[in-house]
């Protein structure tokens, strides 16, 4: 591959590869199939759990490798093998929880367990959790019982309540047990292990890539990365170059190097093709 171009790209899936109709728009995916045939290398990035992707990637031109629950699990999207995987233990649900209870009482939880592959996993939640979207049924569970195993992440959720207000009302008093952050403003936030973001997992992928001794160039950058909310802050800040969709948040279009076209309107492949014409 040419290093007239990226060697790394990396993408959000909700509200950032797919539209509003959870379709990878056409533009999106002529681009993708021609950097992948161009050597480059397609990442997906996403809040969304293993068992949530087979839905985008049997859209695409390319079973890529996908870092998931923004950043607890990267893998291997065409075999379904979970490659590294990082878990928030009891004891530190434990200590988040009682948080949640101090700042946010009344909030429901809920998490996602590690199963042995993509079709092997459990979402457990409590009686009061409530869905922030439209979903399939969960597997309710005691309050203490969703606390009582390894997760991936934990969601804590108040309807009604804007997700930047349930982080604001925390205080800053889980930073120094979890990740915490969110890819909807209904209400929800997350909870992954200390140090783990889209952005970790994307380091490890991309140090077994030529991306790993490439160097960035003002015209030509190693990495891209496209995202839209503020879970996605993180691989924007890493990426050598950044680009917050048009329908991000104004947080993410702040931290950004440079604001597209909106997912529906195909924005990533509006800046792909300045390097794929």
């Amino acid at each position: 591959m040419s290093r007239s171009r990226p060697i790394l790209v990396a993408t959000d899936v909700d509200g950032t590869l797919i539209g509003s109709d959870d379709l990878v728009p056409a533009a999106n995916l002529a681009v993708v199939e021609d950097l992948v045939a161009d050597g480059a290398t397609f990442v997906l990035a996403t809040g969304r759990p293993p068992r949530w992707l087979a839905q985008v990637v049997d859209q695409l031109p390319v079973a890529p490798l996908a870092v998931c629950a923004n950043g607890a699990v990267i893998m291997d999207t065409g075999s379904g093998e979970f490659l590294e995987t990082s878990l928030l233990d009891p004891d530190t649900l434990a200590a988040i929880d009682d948080v949640l209870r101090e700042r946010l009482p009344g909030s429901g939880i809920a998490a996602e367990r590690l199963g042995a592959d993509a079709a092997d996993a459990d979402f457990v939640a409590s009686p009061d959790y409530e869905h922030a979207w439209i979903h399939p049924a969960h597997l309710e569970v005691g309050h203490a019982e969703v606390l009582s195993e390894p997760v991936l992440k934990l969601l804590a959720r108040v309807p009604g309540m804007p997700s930047a207000e349930m982080l604001a009302a925390l205080r800053g008093e889980v930073d120094h047990l979890a990740d915490v952050t969110y890819s909807t403003t209904n209400g929800l936030i997350e909870f992954a292990a200390r140090g783990v973001t889209k952005a970790s997992g994307l380091s490890r992928i991309a140090a077994s890539t030529a991306a790993a001794t490439a160097t960035p160039s003002a015209d030509v950058p190693v990495t891209v990365a496209f995202g839209d909310m503020p879970n996605d802050l993180e691989m924007l800040r890493w990426a050598d170059h950044g680009v917050a969709m048009g329908n991000a948040i104004p947080a993410v279009h702040a931290a950004a190097d440079e604001v597209t076209l909106t997912n529906d309107e195909a924005g990533l492949a509006h800046v792909l093709r300045r390097w794929w014409v």
